[in-house]
């Protein structure tokens, strides 16, 4: 065999380690072992080893470094023999062990592929010693990291692809030398390259394809780096890029920077795709949100995702799955349709594949005979990554299914059955197959296999399922470029409950119950008189009675439409339904309609009138269960007696107390504005004291004057009480000029330490016996008899020296509109009104207490 130039072994499945004894042949210049599609001519001074696609398997013997005229060394799948040059080597096997050392003396190489195999070791060094070499493709070999420096200085080379390599790191530096090189791809795509991406990226001239995705480079992208702009394909997904996006790379080519940490917002890249540039998930963020959907506002929320990848919309088993029909790009980001929750990204394009366009959509040509075969009759893949993006779902727990099925490969044991596809699979983040084979799953092709995860997490309402081809598998089986991730399906559904969907008879009812509702409020409204007008109360009612949650749907909804006498009713009627509703209210009262209210005051018969003051008159009432009431029919002239009337509703009827007037509740009819109260047989305090008296000395100087009203204006009004009763003096009787009122004596007193002579002289102290027999009922309490309008002399002459005294002193009562008047006359004005007083609290403890 000493003469033997050719050995073609063509249409076999090799197995098995390559005999060491070839490599003694020194004057062989062609090994084929190759299954092939079809044989091209034969051409003349073959120097070629094509060794791909088969099932060989060990370590390469190191004696074919031994052949030293050989100038293609190839164990790859061919679709064609018509070319002259080293094409591919060891492609697609099982082989194992390190590179030979031996291999450095092909220095005649001009193509080198060892793609998808189990070799050991580093990346050889001595490649850089190949000077002839133009193609080198090191994609899912085994090898580990670093890449040799000097690869990246071999001036003939146009065609580098290495791929998927562990290890050490490689520094972006190393590429320095490349800038001397015209190339037509670069592809170093998840290397462990790291650094940043340094000036002289742009002078690097590439025409077709430059690949940078999933390594850790880092920094922004340089100015110079304009020089890449007529790149046709550009991938730096998946990396630590910051800074701004520059304008030129938003205007070029097919570009993916997807996956990075890059300021979107100035840019001006605010959509997830902007012409032939992917933007997905561009800039970092902590919102759980791809960054292009951080001011997306989701119509509903969803329970359920089910795509029909790659096919039309079907029905299986009673369940939808949704269309996913879009022609993708190399870097592409799409939504089909804005009714759904869930968009694809794509990155990558077929390499090497000119006869087929690059439309990513599988199409089965033989008749599938598995269960639910309308899944299967399509299927969505991608070169690279393809990346389903599901959002609006609740939070949770799911289960995701993903439906697989080989359609592209056969399994008639021709060239078509030899194709290996190799993928791994991402979900949230985390790889849940890896080298995941669909043909060995499902045990061939054209069979379904769903591969099942429970417990996947959802949170900030988002899904992430994404492909990735790792460089393992045949790329030229039935076809170059046919290669990467493929699935057909995907279901994704809760296992926690998920509201029950109503019927169309069921939301019929619903619907018609909520009418009738309306209709019969409505009909309430319009019975007490409410519909058809407004009035100017309307106007006056402040928003700040109602608590926060009743304020809009209350105050804006019925006052502005049906008036604010239905607002008190509909206050009432919303808090017997729902207590919660109002709780910065909590109504105690009933309400009455103004037939019970004429009935008890026989139509307010001036004969039951007991009193009238600033905010009305009160009536004496008779109710037909024999309770007596006093009803105080508000003026419909002032309002600020309107503005009371609603305050006084939603403060008294919340204050129960022995001691306080119980209001029994309310009638708000036509233009009639009552209160409804507990009667007092006896009246007041006051009136025992005084008989008829003015309400105006009891009020707190700040509400007299300024109707300012605070809390603590009860305060007042019961200190002025306890004042009279102590001193037997009224504070509201007229008094001549050199006199003055009785809490400006008072005052006076405590200014100068004589608080004592207030008391009146006429309550003596009894003895401790005395007190006994009064309590036991054996003594009659003495009535004194009270002349409100003659003091006692001499305690009007201290008195009145003392208050010289202290005008003198202080100098700041110089006319009667500052502080208190010591000297305007107040006329007297005796009110049954005021025993049924308006004790109500200002906004802000009323928000407080809400």
């Amino acid at each position: 065999m000493q003469h033997l130039r050719i050995i073609a072994l063509l249409g076999n499945r090799l197995t098995g380690p390559i005999p060491k004894e070839i490599g003694n042949i020194s004057t062989l210049a062609e090994l084929i072992f190759s299954f092939e599609k079809r044989i091209g001519k034969m051409l003349s001074q073959y120097r070629n080893r094509v060794l791909e696609s088969n099932q060989l398997n060990g370590t390469l013997p190191p004696e074919l470094g031994n052949l030293k005229q050989i100038s293609r060394l190839s164990m790859t799948t061919s679709d064609e023999f018509i070319e002259l040059y080293l094409d591919r080597l060891f492609n697609s096997n099982n082989f194992t062990g390190p590179i030979p050392n031996s291999f450095a003396k092909l220095t005649t190489l001009m193509d080198f592929r060892i793609s998808d195999n189990q070799f050991t070791g580093n990346v050889p060094s001595f490649i850089a010693d190949w000077k002839n070499i133009e193609k080198i493709q090191i994609q899912a070999s085994g090898l580990q990291g670093p890449i040799p420096h000097g690869i990246f200085s071999l001036t003939n080379i146009t065609d580098l692809r290495i791929s998927d390599i562990n290890g050490n790191a490689t520094a972006f530096s190393s590429l320095s030398n490349l800038g001397n090189i015209s190339m037509k791809n670069l592809v170093l795509r998840n290397c462990n390259l790291n650094g940043t991406l340094l000036d002289y990226l742009g002078k690097i001239t590439i025409t077709n394809t430059l690949d940078l995705s999933f390594n850790k480079l880092s920094g922004e992208i340089p100015n110079s780096s304009s020089g890449l702009s007529n790149v046709d394909y550009m991938y730096l997904t998946g990396n630590l890029l910051n800074g701004t996006v520059p304008n030129w790379m938003q205007k070029s080519g097919h570009i993916d920077l997807s996956y990075n940490n890059f300021t979107v917002g100035n840019s001006g890249g605010v959509n997830c795709q902007q012409q032939s540039v992917n933007l997905f998930s561009t800039s970092s963020n902590n919102s759980g949100l791809a960054s292009c959907f951080e001011t997306y506002t989701c119509p509903k929320t969803f329970y359920h995702l089910r795509i029909n990848c790659g096919g039309e919309e079907v029905n299986v088993d009673g369940k939808k799955y949704e269309a996913d029909t879009y022609l993708a790009e190399a870097a592409t980001f799409n939504i089909q349709n804005t009714a759904y929750h869930w968009a694809l990204s794509n990155t990558g394009h077929f390499m090497d594949n000119s006869s087929i366009s690059d439309k990513y959509i599988a199409t089965n040509t033989s008749v599938l005979l598995m269960e639910n075969s309308e899944l299967y009759k399509n299927a969505r893949i991608s070169p690279i990554s393809l990346t389903y993006y599901g959002f609006c779902l609740k939070n949770g727990n799911y289960k995701v299914n993903l439906h697989f099925a080989e359609i592209i490969f056969t399994s008639d044991h021709n060239y078509s059955s030899l194709g290996r596809r190799i993928f791994d699979v991402y979900i949230q983040g985390k790889r849940v197959l890896k080298d995941f084979n669909i043909e060995n799953e499902a045990g061939g092709v054209g069979k379904a296999i769903i591969k099942s995860f429970t417990s996947i997490p959802v949170s900030s309402k988002t899904l992430e399922i994404r492909f990735y081809w790792a460089g393992k598998g045949t790329t030229a089986i039935p076809d170059r470029g046919v290669y990467g991730p493929l699935i057909s399906a995907i279901s994704v559904d809760p296992e926690f409950p998920v509201p029950v969907g109503m019927s169309a008879g069921a939301v019929v009812g619903i619907v018609v119950a909520v009418v009738s509702v309306i209709v019969l409020v409505l009909g309430i409204l319009w019975w007490k008189g409410c519909l058809g007008r407004k009035n100017t109360m309307e106007e006056v009612v402040p928003t700040t009675i109602l608590p926060p949650k009743a304020t809009y749907f209350v105050y804006k909804v019925f006052s502005q439409r049906f008036g604010t006498e239905c607002l008190i009713w509909t206050m009432f009627l919303i808090n017997e339904a729902s207590p919660t509703a109002l709780r910065g209210l909590d109504l105690q009262t009933g309400s009455f309609n103004l037939r019970q209210i004429k009935a008890a005051t026989n139509n307010f018969d001036a004969a039951n009138k007991i009193g009238e003051g600033g905010f009305g008159s009160v009536y004496k009432g008779l109710l037909s269960d024999g309770t007596i009431i006093a009803v105080k029919q508000l003026s419909s002239k002032s309002k600020q007696g309107n503005r009371e009337f609603v305050n006084e509703i939603g403060m008294i009827s919340a204050l129960q107390h022995p001691h306080l007037v119980k209001l029994y509740g309310c009638c708000v009819e036509s233009n009639q504005l009552l209160l409804v109260y507990e009667y007092m047989e006896n009246n007041s305090l006051a009136r025992a004291l005084f008989g008829n008296f003015c309400y105006i000395g009891y009020m707190a100087p700040e509400y007299a004057m300024r109707g300012y009203l605070t809390d603590k204006a009860d305060v007042y009004s019961f200190g002025i009480v306890a004042l009279e009763t102590v001193s037997g003096r009224s504070n509201t009787s007229y008094k001549r000029k050199d006199d003055f009122f009785l809490l400006d004596w008072a005052l006076l007193l405590k200014a100068n330490d004589s608080l004592l002579d207030l008391v009146d002289p006429r309550l003596g102290k009894p003895s401790m016996s005395t007190v006994v027999s009064m309590l036991e009922g054996k003594s009659v309490i003495k009535e004194f008899a009270l002349n409100s309008s003659v003091s006692n002399d001499e305690m009007k002459l201290k008195a009145t020296e003392k208050k010289r005294q202290y005008i003198d002193e202080e100098h700041t009562r110089e006319s009667k509109g500052k502080n208190l008047s010591l000297d305007g006359p107040w006329t007297d004005s005796a009110s049954g009104s005021d025993l049924y007083p308006v004790n109500f609290l200002d906004s802000e403890f009323l928000t407080g207490r809400s």
